[in-house]
């Protein structure tokens, strides 16, 4: 099983699109993986014969272990096919259901002696890893399944900041008690364990600290009516509060690139482009995939875009390059009725921004005067080791000013 995330430690084996006896060319799309994020296509690494298939589909199995046998031209499966790494041989077509897997089988230590044709053996993750750093695999020594090239290949690949820094220790067992109702154990899912431990490992390694600001939404109400009135009567999609809200992040984000930045241990990173990563919510917890060079984009741009990824992303269809590589993080509460909250940093990111939803209250305007206004608060999650509060503060007055001048940020 490829490593096809950088947080994957295990996938399901949902669809094979190929079948024993089937001839396989390098990056055929073998079959269909869920990860932890993800459903994603895995392709081929080797060309061949579909020898044999080790998962069933439905099948749990480890990074690392074998999931299928491909035989080259000449080659032969001399050694008898080790045992199937997972409870997937278990005869009955149905998904596994048990979580609990096979013991690791003990790792192929370099079972095929002769790869020989000068075409390049690299799992996507670790082609993903060089492609961003510019490094070359011809040359590179694979350690993986005959001769692979992985992630820990790619030489430049040790030097990268994690996006979960250090990881967390394991924490102590523990042990609930019975309250006497009918209770019901719910196992933690991929996503929800990568949750809990990224999570963790920022609320304590990272010193958080919080500012708010009040937002006259009204203005942007009064935009955004206009705006829709034009494209329903063009026929084109509704542009949503949370469109601007992005829209307006880039914008400030440009005005302040202190706040667009990460720790990288000794030094600080402030990025050249503004990458969103947006929290959107799916069945199992939360994704946060990513709205690439905002800075370039047209507020229908960012409609769109958001509106892809956050489909793809409840259906699981994101691609692992589509959720990583965000240089500040927008989470919106507005929806489900949150008038106000402060998000976690989401790391290696410097900051995280929590969007309440818009309600009317009693305000004073300029004139002393008490009226119905329309308001919305935002708050600016911060690791302080990278933004300060000045900074933070400078970014948030920003924010606020294109937010309440919407026109601003359309040019």
């Amino acid at each position: 099983m490829p490593k096809l995330s950088d947080t994957m430690t295990e996938g399901t084996l949902v669809r094979w699109l190929k079948k024993e006896g089937d001839q396989i060319e390098m990056g055929d799309i073998l079959a269909e993986v869920e990860t932890d994020k993800a459903t994603m296509e895995m392709e081929a690494f080797d060309e061949g014969v579909l020898k044999e298939v080790y998962v069933k589909e439905g099948g749990k199995i480890a990074v690392g272990q074998k999931i299928a046998l491909i035989l080259g031209d000449g080659e032969s499966a001399d050694a008898p096919a080790a045992a199937p790494a997972t409870k997937a041989d278990a005869p009955a077509p149905a998904p596994a259901a048990k979580p609990e897997s096979a013991p690791p089988t003990p790792q192929p230590a370099a079972p095929a002696p002769a790869p020989s044709n000068s075409r390049v053996k690299a799992s996507p993750l670790a082609k993903k890893v060089a492609a961003e750093r510019g490094v070359s695999l011809e040359g590179i020594v694979g350690s993986g399944p005959g001769g692979r090239i992985v992630e820990k290949d790619v030489p430049a690949a040790g030097s990268a900041p994690k996006a979960g820094g250090a990881p967390a220790a394991a924490p102590a067992p523990i042990k609930l008690e019975k309250t006497g109702g009918e209770e019901k154990r719910v196992e933690l899912s991929g996503m929800r364990r990568v949750i809990a431990e990224r999570l963790l490992a920022s609320k304590t390694q990272i010193p958080h600290f919080y500012l708010s600001v009040e937002v006259d939404a009204a203005p942007l109400m009064r935009l955004r009516a206009e705006v829709n009135a034009a494209n329903e009567a063009a026929g084109l999609p509704k542009i949503t509060v949370n469109d601007f809200v992005l829209l307006a992040v880039a914008r400030a984000a440009q005005q302040c690139p202190k706040v667009n930045a990460a720790w990288g241990g000794d030094h600080v990173m402030e990025y050249g482009s503004v990458n969103i990563s947006v929290a959107v919510a799916v069945d199992d917890g939360l994704v946060t995939p990513v709205i690439r060079n905002a800075q370039n984009l047209s507020l229908r741009e960012i409609s769109l875009a958001v509106k892809d990824v956050a489909t793809r992303a409840r259906n699981k269809k994101l691609k692992p390059e589509e959720y990583v590589g965000g240089t500040i993080t927008v989470s919106n509460l507005g929806s489900y009725g949150i008038d106000q909250f402060y998000a976690i940093v989401n790391p290696p990111q410097s900051a995280i921004l929590a969007v309440g939803g818009i309600v009317k209250k009693p305000v004073v305007n300029a004139k002393d005067e008490i009226v119905v206004g329309q308001r919305m608060n935002v708050s600016l999650s911060g690791d302080h080791r990278v933004v300060d509060g000045a900074v933070g503060a400078e970014y948030l007055g920003a924010l606020r000013k294109l937010i309440e001048n919407p026109a601003l940020m359309l040019f």
